[in-house]
């Protein structure tokens, strides 16, 4: 595999595992809201927004894994493609993951969840 540097191996598995809590957390909440107030229309719109949230943060997940796995298979240094695409995986990883949560604690506080 190829080398690559433990901050930006670091960075990658504490962003999926930050994403994987973000969709617990969103998921809880939509279960929370259905189970205390079931699917009306005032709440339509945000359980949508929920599975939207959680559709969004599925793409950095699995990108990530691609992205590492192709790393890997590159002997005996990844090409230049795909470690630029890992760089510019992480930077849109953690503007996703920082939409998605400001998304998730505005409907948390509407629904004082």
């Amino acid at each position: 595999m190829v080398k690559l540097p433990d901050s930006v191996l670091t960075n990658i598995f504490t962003l999926q595992l930050q994403i994987v809590e973000c969709i617990d957390a969103t998921t809880a909440t939509e279960f929370r809201i259905l189970e205390q107030q079931g699917e009306t229309s005032e709440t339509l719109p945000e359980l949508e927004e929920l599975q939207s949230i959680r559709e969004r943060l599925l793409s950095p997940y699995s990108r990530f894994h691609v992205l590492l796995l192709r790393a890997a298979e590159s002997q005996p240094v990844a090409t230049s493609d795909v470690l630029n695409l890992l760089y510019r995986s992480i930077d849109a990883a953690e503007a996703t993951l920082d939409a998605s949560i400001a998304s998730l604690q505005e409907i948390q506080r509407n629904w004082n969840d």
